[in-house]
């Protein structure tokens, strides 16, 4: 019995010691050798019991005071032992007075097994007793809120937090197991959150991790599995594990007693480590989380979310499956592997695998829901699909599982999200067209955007990526983008089309292949009352476009993938349109024509063209207009061949941005008589060579930014006209050696930026600039700086360091 049964080491270690010594003296002649003769026997009469006694004790909670007791009198006999061996053989006196005390110390021992521990069985038995009386009341109280659907929180049932076995299939999880398990055992964070999309198989993996052979070595009986879901309970959880450890559950007075109790049942649970898993932590109940961090040695908690929780350190996020381990699940899920099922067409199965989009979820119900099929249902099932019917259409508990990650969002994040399905799928979204999307939507400023997405990204419903932070000003967004998760995208549009066309909020139309809806085709007239419209179309699109009336549409925006795009009509009788965006996602610019129609927007606020080669812009006034982004654009003939004032007609025009627009050789003088432009942005224009002296006729212009405008050799002397700017942006800009003497005059100046200027001198007139706050530079830089600190007292010098996020590059678009 008490091999099986942990007993305390230094208990053990104290009734080894005294046996060895006794055991070792015995064999030396002359040395009380009938005094300690009797003792070894005694204590080999006692040394077995009372290890099982004191190990009894540590599995059932119970007192120590009996072997405690038991201890102090052998670690005493221990020394008295020793002295004794210490004595010469001459030495009578001492030799009659240790022998004394070593008859007093077996009594003792004797007394202590004949009297002590009989009144401690007779407590133990009336303990047992008491306690029997208590179970059998508690079953009774459990017997009835169990017939009246209740719960006993004092019923003490052991293994409450045991995780439940696999069932389902563990097929692509084995790397991540083991990064995870590095994670877990590595010094640091003492929170670990698995964060991934609902129906990522975060569950399985947790569960995985708990009956691996390393880990139940590491923690042994100290690894606790708490489901807490969306109504999650502090005190609850807490007497689930209460109930796990066997251990009479207190009825908590407030969630501070629950934690308290807590961290005084785990400090008793050593020597081993903690591991406690939190599954599946909905957004809100973070503070569950925080409450259950105790100042425990080797305790870690490993929590499961759909959500990202960044303010707990380590996250680790599980991907979607690879192409491999999801043709493997899914053969698994629908039998084919097993001979049971006959094989459909390989390559019908592989279309089906790719519709799943990675995830272990669709994959196993999808697969499910096909096994022993005949094929004609299979190629049915890819049929719709094709047709653009949606995955979720024939599974409702796909739709049930994703849905509740939709429902926790509030309607302004709700209608975001919903918004993104506008965009083509597998494509990075600019959060620049975000804003611009959202701003007139909703009203939404820049910052309010990036923090939605921020949101979202943390729900796992998006993937956000910030391709480079250079500490430059971020207010323009122009390296943040956005990734739809495939499936949640599917959720979205599939939520966007429950009503009929005709009374939707948003509409998202897919021209081209078999995707066609009948009145396209038959080029009838539509009517729509929505205030979102996007429609995709394809290389096999042939411009034929249908009648549509969008009276209430406010942002429009248009995806294409062709050589020429042209302009919809319809477009011109859109009174409310104010933001129109049109996406390029082909390999090159594309011709675009028909560009007039835009001339009967009268309310049109923002247009951002995404790799297309404009026209003339001569025919077109746009008296409303306030924002232009052109972004991968040959925009050389439309500025060029224009023949009209630009200040006529864009007369209201205050941000314009050019972006690797490659072909933008010279500045557009035109620009420069937009007298109301507060914000000029021209980035990544690598053969722009010059700046025209025109340019300080912009006295409005609050922000100049010229980043990697690498061939652009100097700054105008008029820059020092913008009386108004405020934050001027020249990073990376390696032509530029020297900054003109009149940036002096620049006196509401804040924020300069010149990364990667490090051969650019400054002149003595930069110590006018009394209300300049930052300048971001490299190391080299820095030092002609700090020269000019003593007379601009507000300066900071911040050196910047290189951020650059490689991790959104497999997502492009070629």
């Amino acid at each position: 019995m008490a091999t099986s049964l942990m007993v305390d080491a230094a208990t053990g270690l104290v009734f080894d010691q005294l046996f060895r010594t006794v055991s070792n003296i015995v064999q030396k002649p002359m040395m009380y050798s009938s005094n300690l003769e009797r003792m070894k026997a005694t204590l080999t009469s006692i040394t077995s019991i009372a290890k099982e006694i004191d190990g009894f004790n540590k599995v059932l909670d119970r007192r120590k005071e009996e072997v405690e007791q038991l201890m102090t009198i052998i670690k005493e006999g221990e020394e008295l032992v020793l002295k004794c061996a210490k004595i010469k053989r001459w030495n009578l006196y001492k030799k009659s007075r240790y022998a004394d005390k070593l008859r007093e110390l077996e009594e003792a021992l004797v007394s202590f097994c004949q009297m002590a521990m009989q009144f401690q069985q007779t407590r133990d038995q009336k303990e047992t007793l008491l306690e029997v009386k208590d179970l059998r009341m508690d079953l009774r109280r459990l017997s009835s809120k169990e017939s009246n659907g209740g719960f006993c929180s004092q019923a003490g049932f052991m293994g409450m937090c045991n995780p439940t076995k696999q069932t389902e299939s563990t097929i692509g999880l084995d790397v991540p197991l083991e990064e995870l398990k590095w994670q877990l055992f590595k010094d640091g964070e003492q929170v670990i959150v698995v964060s991934a999309p609902g129906g990522s198989g975060k569950t399985t993996l947790a569960k995985m991790l708990c009956y691996d052979e390393d880990v139940k070595g590491k923690f042994q009986e100290n690894i606790f599995f708490v489901n807490v879901s969306k109504s999650a309970s502090l005190k609850a959880i807490i007497q689930k594990i209460f109930q796990h450890k066997g251990s009479q559950v207190p009825e908590f007075q407030c969630e501070e007693d629950a934690v308290n109790a807590l961290e005084k049942l785990l400090n008793k649970t050593g020597p081993y480590p903690i591991l406690l898993v939190l599954d599946d932590v909905w957004s809100g109940s973070e503070y569950i989380i925080d409450k259950l961090k105790l100042h425990i040695t080797d305790y870690k908690i490993l929590v499961t979310s759909r959500f990202v929780f960044p303010r707990f350190g380590s996250t680790y996020k599980l991907e979607k499956l690879n192409d491999e381990c999801a043709m493997t699940l899914f053969r698994h899920s629908a039998c084919l592997t097993d001979g049971s099922s006959p094989i459909p067409d390989e390559d019908l199965v592989n279309k089906i695998v790719k519709s799943c989009k990675g995830s272990p979820l669709v994959l196993s119900v999808v697969g499910r829901s096909l096994c022993g099929q005949p094929e004609a249902i299979w190629q049915s099932r890819v049929m719709e699909w094709s047709e653009g019917g949606s995955i979720f259409d024939s599974n409702c508990e796909l739709l049930d599982r994703l849905q509740s990650s939709l429902d926790v969002l509030d309607n302004k994040r709700k209608a975001c999200y919903l918004d993104l399905g506008a965009f083509s799928e597998y494509q990075m979204i600019p959060a620049t067209s975000l804003i611009d999307m959202w701003y007139e939507l909703y009203n939404l400023p820049g910052v309010h955007v990036i923090a939605n997405l921020y949101d979202l990204s943390f729900r796992n419903l998006i993937d956000l990526f910030v391709t480079r932070k250079d500490d430059g000003d971020d207010s323009c967004y122009k390296d943040y983008f956005v990734r739809q998760h495939d499936l949640l995208r599917e959720l979205a549009i599939c939520r966007s089309i429950l009503e009929p066309i005709e009374r939707r909020e948003r509409v998202f139309l897919d021209i081209g292949g078999d995707n066609t809806p009948d009145w396209w085709i038959e080029r009838k007239q539509k009517l729509i009352h929505a205030r979102l419209l996007s429609i995709s179309t394809d290389e096999t699109f042939l411009s034929t476009w249908c009648d549509i009336q969008g009276p209430e549409v406010v942002a429009l925006v248009l995806n294409f993938r062709s050589q020429n795009y042209k302009l919809p009509e319809f477009i011109q009788k859109m009174d409310k349109l104010k933001a129109l965006i049109i996406t390029n996602y082909g390999v090159s610019a594309s011709e675009i024509s028909d560009l007039f129609v835009l001339g009967s927007l009268s309310n049109i606020k923002r247009i951002r063209l995404e790799l297309v080669s404009l026209p003339s812009l001569s025919p077109i006034q746009l008296h409303n207009l306030q924002k232009l982004s052109l972004v991968m654009c040959n925009v050389g003939q439309a500025f060029r061949c224009c023949t009209f004032q630009m200040s006529h007609a864009f007369p209201n025009l205050v941000e314009v941005n050019f972006e690797y627009c490659n072909d933008l050789v010279e500045f557009p003088a035109g620009l420069c008589d937009l007298v109301h432009l507060k914000k000029l942005s021209i980035t990544n224009c690598h053969k722009l060579s010059a700046l025209p002296n025109e340019i300080g006729k912009l006295v409005n212009l609050e922000v100049l930014r010229l980043s990697s405008c690498i061939d652009l050799l100097e700054l105008p002397d008029t820059i020092g006209s913008l009386s108004k700017l405020r934050v001027l942006d020249i990073s990376d800009c390696l032509g530029i050696e020297e900054l003109p003497t009149q940036i002096g005059d620049l006196h509401n100046l804040r924020k300069l930026h010149m990364i990667g200027c490090s051969s650019c001198k400054l002149p003595s007139t930069i110590s006018s600039l009394g209300n300049l706050d930052l300048v971001t530079c490299d190391e080299e830089t820095s030092f002609l700086w700090e020269a000019f600190m003593f007379r601009l007292a507000k300066l900071r010098i911040k050196v910047h360091k290189e951020d650059v996020n490689l991790d959104w590059l497999h997502n492009l678009r070629f």
